[in-house]
């Protein structure tokens, strides 16, 4: 829960930006995600971690309702996401996604690969989707770049592309699913730098990520998940440094600070 301070002495809770209660997803008999609640806020850039298999990346899937909940809820700003097609739609023009293996269309430009979403989900003018495109893709440096066609870059290069062609719908909170992990070591530095910078200014988001010192350093709030389950959820200072949890504990061994 959130509180905030109106006026001297009164206070109101903060309505979450998105929140799951009791989410479940199963595929076939195989039960991914048991009885998960969760709830982030305007501003909070929560890094979720836990070895492969823990259902992270399928959480993140169905809060932007890739995957459809086998149960449970889900709310943007207290109001239930139930499944219609149209108020799907609009919510996930409000939640964008960057995915691990970029998902740039290879027959499209840059410019055009940011221009797509603006111009055919917000029905932005074809300059009004340009103008967004070039302010989003001079953010995360790839503004030399609107003409290349993405077989024509780098990995780094097409995943800051991907972050440019999300922020270009100006979402009110951005999904991060291990957007690093395609990435060769050398490159994966230029895509951190940027999703800090982005964290700096106050955007919310929600990252799936193997990158540890990244989430220690980053992340108002880590997860950590392991079968299915948040087994904690805490800020990064007490989860880096006094886990609770012997699976948490175990996973984080490397990384626990002194």
């Amino acid at each position: 829960m959130k509180t905030l301070n109106i006026n001297e002495g009164a206070f109101i809770e903060e309505i979450p930006l998105l929140q799951v209660e009791h989410l479940e997803k199963s595929f076939g008999e195989h039960k991914v995600l048991m009885d998960v609640d969760f709830k982030t806020y305007k501003g909070d850039v929560v890094c979720i971690i836990g070895s492969s298999g823990s259902g992270k990346s399928t959480l993140l899937r169905c809060m932007n309702m890739l995957e459809r909940p086998s149960g449970g809820c889900i709310y943007h700003k207290g109001q239930s996401i139930n499944g219609k097609p149209s108020q799907v739609a609009q919510y996930r023009a409000k939640v964008g996604m960057v995915f691990q293996q970029f998902n740039l269309f290879n027959n499209l430009t840059v410019l055009e690969n940011c221009m797509l979403g603006p111009k055919r989900v917000l029905k932005k003018s074809r300059q009004e989707a340009k103008d967004l495109s070039i302010k989003y893709l001079d953010k995360v440096g790839m503004l030399p770049y609107i003409n290349a066609k993405p077989h024509q870059l780098s990995g780094g290069q097409k995943q800051r592309v991907a972050i440019a062609r999300a922020l270009a719908m100006e979402p009110e909170i951005l999904l991060f699913d291990e957007p690093t992990s395609a990435l060769d070591p050398e490159m994966v530095g230029e895509v951190l730098d940027v999703m800090r910078k982005l964290a700096n200014e106050g955007l919310t988001m929600i990252i799936v990520t193997h990158e540890m010192a990244f989430a220690r350093d980053v992340s108002s709030r880590t997860v950590f998940m392991d079968k299915g389950i948040i087994v904690e959820d805490e800020s990064p200072r007490i989860l880096f440094t006094e886990p609770k949890n012997e699976r948490t504990k175990e996973f984080l061994s490397r990384f626990l600070i002194a």
